[in-house]
């Protein structure tokens, strides 16, 4: 896919998942900004042909050092992919103040203040921009375990239908990209982490059902979707919750009111309990694999 003309920065590039995004922007003709918080940004940076930028996301200093160094580097800025994250797990009774405010510090935080620098730059420019945050699917269902982790990217997908309606006239589309794959961070999910651990035991991919059913793969099946987001093919896309992961693509649905029942003059707390077996409550978590 044609991205040559297309200048972008990667936040949380040095590994895993957003070295994928990385590369694969780059092997499709992008100039990349490469952020992490060690030298792993340099070592990839230097194997695209990009630029590093070494340094936590979260505070505003990072996010207009990132943009003004795309702007200086390579004249301009078309897309930005917030992808910077750290995981800091606990049960709620034995959460940390500093446990929670990390975590939402970087992924929350992280993409507010890279977006809005990214935006401001995008909106000056005045030809348009693609805004890639990337969520994950405790955002949308919950995960044991990850109280700040899944309020983040809950948080992040809200973010991106907000920012979808206010720089809709801007032509800068916005969306949230909710992926699943073998990385450091997925290790550490029961539900994942003995199939990513047998698979690179035995050097064999992961099963053809946990690749589809659980939609489980590699960090190169996640990045192709960045880059159609980051094309022209994708124009007129925003808004979007967007799900992949090995060869599985989905489209989440946004929060919608389910079934809805009306009583006349209101609502009393005894006419709720009799009437709520009406409702077919939702289910909540990050399902187990299950194998066929």
């Amino acid at each position: 896919m044609e991205l040559s003309e297309k200048v972008a920065i990667v936040t949380g590039a040095g590994r895993g998942l957003g070295r994928a995004y990385a590369e694969a922007l780059a092997r499709n003709g992008a100039k990349v900004v490469v952020n992490d918080v060690d030298e792993a940004a340099e070592e990839v940076a230097a194997a695209i042909g990009g630029k590093a930028v070494i340094a936590p996301v979260g505070p505003t200093e990072t996010a207009e050092r990132l943009v003004a160094t795309a702007v200086e580097e390579f004249g301009r800025l078309d897309v930005l992919v917030t992808n910077a994250g750290i995981l800091r797990d606990r049960v709620l009774w034995k959460m940390s103040d500093d446990d929670f405010d990390a975590v939402i510090n970087v992924h929350l935080r992280g993409t507010f203040t890279c977006a809005r620098a990214a935006a401001v730059r995008m909106r000056e420019q005045g030809t348009g921009g693609s805004l890639v945050l990337i969520s994950s699917p405790a955002g949308q269902r919950g995960n044991f375990g990850q109280t700040n982790y899944a309020a983040a990217k809950a948080g992040i997908a809200a973010m991106a239908r907000t920012w979808a309606l206010e720089l809709a006239k801007a032509d800068i589309a916005v969306n949230a990209v909710i992926p699943v794959a073998a990385t450091e961070m997925t290790r550490t999910i029961p539900a994942f982490a003995p199939l990513i651990e047998e698979s690179e035991r035995n050097g064999t991919p992961l099963p053809a059902w946990v690749r589809r059913d659980e939609g489980l793969g590699t960090v190169e099946d996640v990045a192709e979707l960045i880059v159609y987001l980051a094309s022209e093919k994708a124009k007129g896309v925003t808004g979007q919750a967007i799900g992949i992961g090995g060869d599985r693509l989905a489209l989440w649905s946004h929060p919608a009111e389910k079934h809805v029942l009306f009583a006349d003059g209101g609502w009393k707390a005894d006419e709720i309990a009799e009437r709520w077996d009406a409702f077919q409550p939702e289910t909540y978590g990050i399902p187990a694999p299950v194998a066929p």
